[in-house]
């Protein structure tokens, strides 16, 4: 495996930023690790999203990711995208435009991916499962499976926690509400849209705060007829749950074997 530290340019925002990308290598002589299993034009792809307090190193810090896709063939692109919640914020960056546009392009003229549907996955936790199921619900077009670890699902806790700054995100309540931006609004408009579901991965820990809305919104899918599998165990917020079942959600969304 490669490991790539990556800065680079975005026109969206108008500053300098950071991925972190792992790509398949062809090595004879690694010990200790599976290497690709041939060369290949094009790859599997997973956009790996981060929380609100870290960064596009986070998963490579506090996790094995780059172990865990040994072999499989696929390109683990970690972006950094701060404290946005992957949205274009009222007053600040147009991340969810970063995200959920110019990145991609970026990230097929660099590397050797796919953009087959088939293809292309995403996968996060907290924020970055919210960061997850947005793209999912927002872009079923582009995505085969996305697995959303202990994701934030509904935005009351967070404007009650830090009210200035979901002001800085969304806005008011009002301007929140029925926009991409809500999961209920975006997971609603997919059921009834036709196209065609990603397979969509939820899990979530026991003892995790955000347990009870995690609940909710499994509850809510299911009320909308849209096809997801929930799993939970026993599990805080924390990155010992998170290591723990990241190769699970990987492969319940067929990014991984």
């Amino acid at each position: 495996m490669a490991f790539l530290q990556c800065s680079f340019h975005s026109d969206v925002l108008g500053m300098g930023c950071q991925m972190n990308v792992i790509v398949p290598q062809i090595a004879k002589t690694e010990i200790g690790i599976t290497s690709a299993k041939s060369k290949r034009k094009k790859y599997k792809l997973l956009y790996l999203l981060h929380g609100c307090s870290d960064d596009h190193t986070i998963w490579g810090r506090r996790t094995s990711i780059e172990r865990y896709v040994a072999g499989q063939d696929l390109v683990v692109v970690m972006p950094c995208v701060h404290r946005s919640y992957y949205t274009d914020m009222k007053e600040g960056g147009k991340y969810w435009t970063f995200i959920s546009a110019e990145l991609p392009a970026i990230v097929e003229d660099m590397f050797p991916v796919s953009t087959k549907r088939e293809d292309t996955f995403v996968a996060g936790l907290s924020m970055g499962g919210y960061g997850t199921l947005k793209l999912l619900f927002n872009q079923p077009e582009r995505f085969a499976g996305g697995a959303a670890l202990s994701a934030v699902t509904y935005m009351d806790i967070i404007r009650g926690w830090r009210p200035d700054e979901w002001r800085q995100i969304f806005g008011t309540p009002k301007q929140f509400a029925g926009t991409i931006n809500d999961l209920e609004t975006a997971a609603a408009k997919l059921a009834k849209s036709g196209v065609a579901v990603p397979k969509i991965f939820q899990c979530c820990g026991t003892e995790d705060f955000l347990y009870q809305d995690n609940l909710k919104f499994r509850d809510y899918l299911k009320s909308l007829k849209l096809a997801a599998e929930y799993r939970e165990y026993p599990g805080e917020h924390n990155w010992y749950f998170w290591d723990a079942h990241i190769v699970e959600a990987l492969r319940a969304i067929g990014a991984i074997a």
